[in-house]
């Protein structure tokens, strides 16, 4: 039975009659008997483009996957050294500095833990040990169900730290098909890991939702711009002036009036197991060889192929990257 379940639930691709113009048909109504997956109605998908065969690849592999991979995952960056924090991270890892009473990095393992994330991996590096040490292997906070902590542990494997993409490949043998993303040395205590917004991302052609924010007074030229239709933008900085003022700030986030805006992204996202499977990652599944990757590049690339969709969250949010930025949140 759970053979024919995983069989029934995988995503039918067939050339079209000819198949020389390369395109795909998909159907993603699995109620049909299998005899009608092949037959041409309205409930198919025509796409000819490389979102198409990537979404029928990523809908495929997350069917037949998902009977063995948990399925509440999430993965909070938590390896960085913090240089600009420093002296206060000479001694402590930066998602383990207090704001607010608690942890900063506890501020997001709460909220994915509202969201229903069953199992949290954390990548450490620099100082590591501090950090399973402070919150073991189960975390339970929120009087929701326990969350189940793992590590990953660039420092001891590698003795640094991977940067954000090399990071998260490794990381991906411990999460599902499709997973959250949030950095442990972001405050954003408001956001919540919905349930819903990660059904209808599994449910999407992209292969990463991304969430950006309003351009704080440290990034005014924004990171990614913002379709209509809810498609991330591969758009560069806009050029910014020193000074830090309200008006400036908004000078930058919308330009002149031919210009698209343009948004900082916050580290908070959805991701399919597909992303970084695509052309745009040559990492070995795993990161075995440890390779340093950002991240930046390989969502431009996506983007240029309209991968990645977003959505502007405009609660409360600040990187804390420095010390006068902790200070002022410890201060409110």
């Amino acid at each position: 039975i759970a053979k024919a379940r995983i069989a029934l639930a995988i995503c039918w691709v067939f050339a079209m009659s000819g198949g020389s113009d390369g395109c795909v048909r998909e159907n993603h109504d699995f109620s049909e008997p299998g005899p009608l997956w092949s037959t041409v109605h309205r409930r198919c998908l025509t796409n000819c483009s490389l979102a198409g065969w990537l979404h029928c690849l990523s809908m495929t592999k997350h069917a037949v996957s998902t009977a063995t991979r948990p399925l509440s995952t999430a993965l909070l960056l938590a390896a960085g050294r913090g240089e600009r924090m420093r002296p206060l991270t000479d001694a402590t890892p930066k998602p383990l500095l207090t704001v607010r009473d608690k942890p900063l990095m506890q501020w997001a393992m709460q909220g994915l833990q509202r969201g229903g994330v069953s199992h949290l991996v954390i990548n450490t590096a620099w100082l590591g040990e501090q950090i399973p040490q402070h919150f073991g292997d189960v975390f339970d906070d929120t009087g929701q169900a326990p969350m189940h902590l793992h590590y990953s542990q660039e420092g001891l494997d590698f003795g640094c730290a991977l940067e954000t993409a090399g990071g998260i490949v490794r990381a991906l043998p411990q999460l599902a098909d499709v997973f959250w993303v949030a950095a442990g040395d972001v405050f954003a205590p408001d956001f919540v890991f919905s349930p819903e917004a990660y059904e209808r991302f599994e449910l999407s052609p992209q292969l990463a939702h991304i969430w950006l924010v309003p351009n704080p007074a440290h990034n005014l030229g924004g990171d990614f711009g913002m379709s209509s239709d809810g498609l991330a933008l591969n758009l560069p900085k806009l050029a910014t002036t020193t000074g830090h003022s309200e008006a400036l700030a908004q000078v930058a986030a919308t330009g002149p009036t031919s210009q698209q805006p343009r948004y900082t992204f916050s580290t908070i996202a959805l991701y399919k197991r597909a992303f970084f499977e695509a052309a745009w990652c040559d990492i070995p599944a795993g990161n075995p060889d440890g390779v340093k990757a950002p991240l930046a590049a390989m969502l431009r690339a996506a983007m240029d192929n309209g991968m990645v969709s977003a959505s502007l969250y405009t609660g409360a949010w600040t990187d804390v990257g420095t010390p006068e930025r902790l200070a002022q949140l410890n201060a409110a």
